[in-house]
């Protein structure tokens, strides 16, 4: 073997490695360089996002895309240093002829992309809002481009994709500084409506984070099969979980002892079990057959009775008497 071929392939190899070495580190320079000014840039978003209050989700993702564009301008830029020959045409061209497939590989990411951008500029919810969303309840943790992170009550997070929120419903909570509360009760038919009402109220007021305007009110939305259906609605500010939890605790404690020490029925489901002997004496005829129910006065009909019904069938026993004797002797006969 000739080492001289060997020494120089080895020379000529160092040789490159010199001339790329340089342009590697310059490249490697820029880099950083343009890393350095995202960061910059991103943190002056950021801080510009601090005083910018009505858009301040959008002014963060702002931020981060600001960000990411610097660093790939920074990598493209290096890639040029580090490799002559290199153009950022020719990285279009290459992903150009796969874009149909890149197009479907990605089409959940473009579109939960897009659908968190629109969420971001209409806002139609914040970072730390209560929302009920895709069958879960929490609040925003964080809301990102690609989907919104959610912590439950039971403290599980809960990551939502922003396609999803963005094509069905929301209902935010906390969307308004106060909420209103509400609960149906049932009264007895004999107890007085408008005194069951006053005493509900009466109790609402005692509450101090019941709050007066807008004021509570008791309304009658049904007469059941066991008791009159009153709702009672108030409203209290913070609306969050926590507070509307807290307020629904005691307004229903309060309003349960004040009915009850008002003498006011809080009555339960009773079920009436009628049964019927079957001893009058239109039962079987339809038309005149009773279903258990009472009737006033001399129209109930006269009891038929057991006895009198067994009386009624004796004839008729007696009549086929001698015919089951002869049948039992003629079978005697035969047997003998």
């Amino acid at each position: 073997m000739d080492l001289s071929v060997v020494m120089r392939s080895l020379r000529g190899l160092a040789e490159q490695a010199l001339t790329i070495l340089p342009l590697a580190a310059a490249g490697a320079v820029a880099f950083v360089i343009f890393y350095a000014m995202g960061w910059a840039l991103g943190r002056a978003v950021r801080r510009a996002a601090s005083r910018w209050r009505r858009q301040h989700n959008l002014a963060i993702v702002l931020a981060r895309l600001t960000r990411w564009g610097v660093n790939l301008a920074g990598l493209l830029v290096a890639l040029m240093i580090a490799l002559p020959g290199f153009r950022p045409a020719q990285l279009a061209s290459i992903l150009g002829l796969g874009s149909v497939a890149v197009g479907f590989a990605f089409r959940d990411i473009l579109q939960n992309f897009l659908a968190g951008l629109l969420l971001l500029s209409q806002e139609p919810f914040r970072i730390g809002d209560q929302i009920v969303a895709a069958g879960y309840e929490g609040t925003v943790e964080q809301i990102e481009t690609r989907a919104t992170f959610i912590r439950t009550y039971d403290n599980r997070r809960v990551v939502i994709p922003n396609a999803v929120l963005f094509t069905s419903s929301v209902i935010v909570n906390t969307a308004y500084p106060v909420r209103r509360l509400e609960h149906d009760l049932g009264i007895g038919y004999g107890d007085d409506i408008e005194r069951a009402r006053e005493v509900i109220l009466a109790a609402l007021r005692e509450d101090p984070e019941v709050l007066a305007a807008p004021a509570p009110d008791v309304l009658c939305v049904d007469l059941a099969d066991h008791a009159v259906r009153l709702r009672v609605r108030w409203w209290v500010r913070p609306p969050e979980r926590r507070d509307a939890l807290d307020s629904r605790d005691r307004v229903l404690a309060d309003v349960k002892r004040a009915l009850t020490a008002a003498g006011i029925d809080l009555p339960f489901p009773t079920h009436q079990v009628l049964l019927h002997d079957q001893t009058e004496e239109g039962d079987g005829d339809r038309a005149r057959q009773r279903e258990g129910w009472p009737v006033a006065g001399d129209a109930a009909p006269a009891a038929g009775g057991i006895a009198r019904a067994l009386r009624a069938l004796g004839p008729v026993a007696r009549a086929a008497e001698p015919d089951a004797t002869a049948r039992r002797a003629e079978r005697t006969d035969r047997a003998g």
